[in-house]
């Protein structure tokens, strides 16, 4: 093939991942709330199976159309996943263990790019003849899931308050739990179904008309926004010119690269026991300023290691910190929060906002980036970590002056917290009782709706 198709056909089928992540956080609405989330992971099976399978045959066959294709798919694979699996870990998960096992998306996720960087050095699969096997094993864990995911029950929180069905979902608890007494839990989700019922079931476009989630919905766009344009993506693409110009050899740096997986795969690790200790806000807010802090350094290093040679050895050093600070909060935190700050019947419209700017946020970085480093040169992409610094502050600020601390706290009570912002009034439940005399019944106070 001639240099310039290669490189579009290359640019095409990377670019496709984030576009079918796009069109999969489109639809996982409408699936968790007909197929309920654990049948929306089942079904997202196919979508990891199929283009696992395309891809392995792609070289026996001779062509590269079925891996532009699965590219596709596992896009809509991973849009679908990155709403519905954190969705129904948060509402199976007890409200003291519900941070911890929010973040365990992230972790996983990064354990699986840590071993696909294994897996791809040279000298294990990332070579001419094991690059098919290499593709195909993206259809391993989905074969895992596929076999272990139907001994595990649905999410009661959905049974419960979607589907009406109080004994099924009572039965769920105590499979999850281990005991027979839930009815604190079955009590909680009952406040939760009465606290939104004049809500209804909210699309996305009753959602950005809808005030009392106003501030929640900004929110949810400002984190994944920030998440994706705080540069960490950029450093992704730039990590191999700081490392050649640190003196590491090409054939070298990609056991740098599995070196900087492993500090991801521990920061987002100690991230995961620590949220539930300091809290959502604090490991945001750290998160962001190391962030910032190592763009700034990254700036300066790049711009002036050709005349202090040693800087370059700094920029590895900034890289580093940078992995460790968006390991921190930035990547693993956003999934709790937006589970957190939105009740049942909103949640679903909530998520395919979510998964649209996260995808669409991935999708631009990943395209103009590298434009900017090719046609302004290492100068101008230098100069890009500053408007990344810029973003993490931006970002920082914002989560101090809105989002409050939600570790221990039921949706309803962090609803409740959300309701000053918006300038709405969900009054307590009260319980109001006369003793006048026989005459006069005793009266009791409702909770009301929005």
């Amino acid at each position: 093939m001639d240099e310039r198709v290669t490189l579009l056909l290359w640019s095409c089928t990377v670019s496709m991942f984030p576009l079918g992540g796009l069109v999969g956080s489109l639809v996982v609405g409408l699936l968790v709330d007909k197929c309920g989330r654990k049948g929306t992971l089942l079904i997202n099976n196919v979508f990891a199976i199929t283009p696992a399978i395309l891809m392995g045959v792609s070289k026996v066959a001779k062509a590269f159309e079925p891996i532009v294709f699965s590219r596709v798919l596992l896009g809509v694979c991973a849009g679908i996943s990155y709403s519905a699996l954190p969705m129904y870990l948060g509402e199976l998960a007890p409200k003291n263990l519900r941070g911890a096992l929010g973040t365990m998306t992230e972790v996983f996720v990064i354990m699986g790019v840590f071993l696909a960087q294994i897996f791809s050095l040279q000298a294990v699969l990332g070579n001419p003849t094991g690059w098919p096997v290499l593709l195909a094993l993206t259809g391993v864990p989905a074969l895992f899931r596929l076999l272990s995911l139907p001994f595990f029950p649905e999410s009661p929180r959905y049974t419960l308050i979607q589907k009406k069905d109080e004994e099924t979902a009572r039965q769920a608890l105590r499979k999850l739990r281990g005991w027979t007494d839930v009815e604190d839990e079955i009590e909680e989700m009952r406040v939760e179904d009465q606290a939104e019922r004049a809500e209804g079931r909210l699309s996305v476009l009753n959602l950005f008309t809808f005030r009392p989630l106003r501030w929640q919905l900004v929110s949810i766009i400002v984190l994944m926004a920030g998440q994706q344009l705080s540069g960490v993506n950029a450093v992704n693409y730039y990590v191999d010119m700081i490392y050649l110009s640190a003196g590491v050899e090409a054939a070298h740096s990609q056991y740098v690269t599995v070196g900087a997986g492993v500090v991801n795969i521990v920061m987002t690790v100690i991230s995961a026991g620590a949220v539930e200790r300091l809290g959502r806000r604090r490991l945001l807010l750290v998160g962001y300023g190391i962030c910032g802090s190592a763009c700034l350094v990254l700036t300066l290093a790049l711009l002036f290691q050709g005349t202090v040679p040693e800087l370059s050895y700094l920029g590895i050093i900034c890289v580093f910190a940078y992995i460790a600070g968006h390991s921190t909060g930035p990547s693993p935190v956003p999934s709790v929060v937006r589970t957190e700050i939105f009740l049942q019947s909103s949640r679903p419209a909530a998520f395919m906002v979510d998964g649209a700017v996260h995808w669409l946020t991935n999708f631009i970085v990943g395209f103009v980036f590298p434009s900017v480093q090719l046609s302004g040169g290492e100068v101008i992409g230098a100069y890009s970590f500053i408007i990344f610094a810029g973003i993490c502050l931006l970002t920082a600020v914002y989560i101090y002056v809105v989002i409050p601390e939600t570790k221990g706290r039921t949706f309803v009570e962090i609803n409740r917290i959300f309701a000053k912002r918006n300038r709405v009034e969900i009054p307590e439940k009260k319980e109001e009782i006369t003793d006048v005399g026989p005459c006069v019944p005793s009266l009791t106070a409702q909770e009301t709706s929005f």
